[in-house]
């Protein structure tokens, strides 16, 4: 029972974070023509991980290509200061909140790349329905499990 209980809770972190991923993309969109704006992008592996507190190892193996960023910013993010810590980096509170970086330069200092935040937004979507399935799934397989045998 605790192995089915880890494993909800495993992806049901994953969903709430995937949400607020979708939400960031959203809002980079959104703010595409925002002179100053600078978008945003959640480290999904990294704040998974303080999420559900598992050790590095195991979680990197489940999530291995699921976001392609590091806990120091990675492709195509950078944080505002070299000695800053990653996992803050951010507007007020926002833990695990990163600025993603410019593909080119614009002259109202605007960072949102729409076609890299229309892609990540495709990508997180297909992500945010497949933890939707795998939580169905599980769900059904216990429910068919308390099933009597005459039940069908």
């Amino acid at each position: 029972m605790q192995r089915l209980t880890d494993a909800l809770d495993f992806q049901s972190q994953a969903l709430m974070l995937r949400s607020e991923r979708q939400r960031l993309i959203a809002s980079n969109i959104a703010n595409a023509d925002t002179p100053g704006y600078q978008a945003r992008e959640l480290d999904f592996a990294n704040a998974l991980r303080q999420a559900t507190g598992m050790a590095q190892g195991r979680v990197g193996g489940l999530l291995s290509g699921s976001s392609g960023l590091t806990a120091t910013g990675g492709p195509g993010l950078n944080t505002t200061h070299p000695g800053h810590d990653a996992a803050r980096v951010g507007f007020g509170d926002e833990p695990g909140l990163l600025y993603a970086s410019h593909s080119q330069d614009s002259i109202d200092r605007n960072t949102v790349d729409l076609d890299r935040e229309r892609a990540s937004f495709a990508d997180n979507s297909v992500k945010y329905e497949a933890t939707l399935r795998f939580i169905n799934g599980s769900v059904r397989s216990m429910l068919d499990a308390m099933k009597s045998p005459s039940q069908g």
